[in-house]
């Protein structure tokens, strides 16, 4: 590895001791001059005793904090001027790391490992992330293949950008991804399989429904919210519209109803509007700063 561009491996972990250690036997084998940070977020098992056992920096939360202040505090410690994130629960392999690579080579900001849908968690997770790929693309008139992903390599600098952004919990993938096309930064796609993790998930089953909301809406305000709210919107007053002509028809005049409808198109349409200025106003508040900076 180039020495005048050092290359830091991050890997969020909470409870992994299980897997921690033939994933770190793997990464310092293959990448002996990588800096690898491992981000202890509040564990209880052994994962910090390993860690100290392959001599990788280790910086530890004193109780879980999530998976997304994980990643930017490993964001925050590392020094290399290239980032690579993976789960450290064994899921993702190592031997991919290098084509990650070869696509910031190729001028991208941001490589993203595309897991395949038989590498999903489960069939639920495999459909919402279809679902979330698929509006991802329209929004950003870009296919995307993995939204949610949390295998990545990307550029120190460009990452850093956005840490104000990032969410504490499981979304971080999602809002980082939105906030590099809307800035528009390259991002690549590198398929892979993911392996299945040993030890129990952290993530809540019970709350992926309320998840998958908050992600839809998210992937709309980040990117482009009156893209969003406009048909919406334009439901809205669809519908008021077939009730008001239907009323005046069968009733011969014009129901409170109808003026309710037309007022909820409208007032999404203005809250749209606004979103999109103040979405406008976050990304070139992001890069004032980055211009600003030595």
């Amino acid at each position: 590895m180039n020495s005048g561009n050092p290359l830091s491996i991050i890997l969020p972990a909470r409870n992994e001791a299980i897997n921690l250690r033939p994933l770190l036997g793997k990464l310092t084998e293959r990448f002996p001059e990588a800096e690898i940070v491992v981000v202890n977020d509040g564990s209880t098992d052994e994962t910090v005793e390993i860690c100290r056992s392959f001599g990788v920096r280790v910086v530890t939360h004193p109780y879980s904090l999530g998976n997304g202040a994980a990643v930017k505090a490993g964001a925050r410690a590392a020094r290399g001027e290239t980032l690579v994130f993976l789960d450290a629960d064994g899921q993702h392999d190592p031997a991919d790391i290098p084509r990650l690579l070869a696509k910031l080579e190729e001028g991208h900001d941001m490589a993203v490992g595309a897991r395949h849908d038989h590498s999903q968690a489960s069939w639920g997770r495999g459909v919402a992330n279809r679902i979330y790929n698929r509006l991802a693309s329209w929004m950003t008139n870009y296919q995307v293949l993995d939204l949610t992903s949390g295998f990545r390599a990307v550029r120190a600098g460009r990452f850093r950008e956005f840490l104000y952004l990032l969410p504490n919990g499981f979304s971080y993938p999602t809002t980082i991804t939105m906030a590099f096309f809307r800035s528009g930064y390259p991002v690549a796609y590198v398929p892979i399989v993911a392996g299945r993790r040993e030890g129990k998930s952290h993530i809540q089953p019970l709350q992926d429904g309320v998840r998958f909301l908050l992600i839809i809406f998210k992937i709309g305000t980040l990117y482009s919210p009156l893209k969003l709210f406009f048909p919406v919107s334009l439901g809205f007053f669809l519908i008021g519209l077939v009730y008001y002509v239907h009323t005046y028809v069968v009733e011969h005049r014009f129901t409170n109803m109808g003026t309710l409808l037309f007022s909820i198109a409208v007032v999404v349409f203005l809250m749209g509007l606004v979103s999109e200025q103040i979405t406008s106003l976050f990304y070139q508040q992001s890069g004032s700063t980055t211009e600003r900076q030595p």
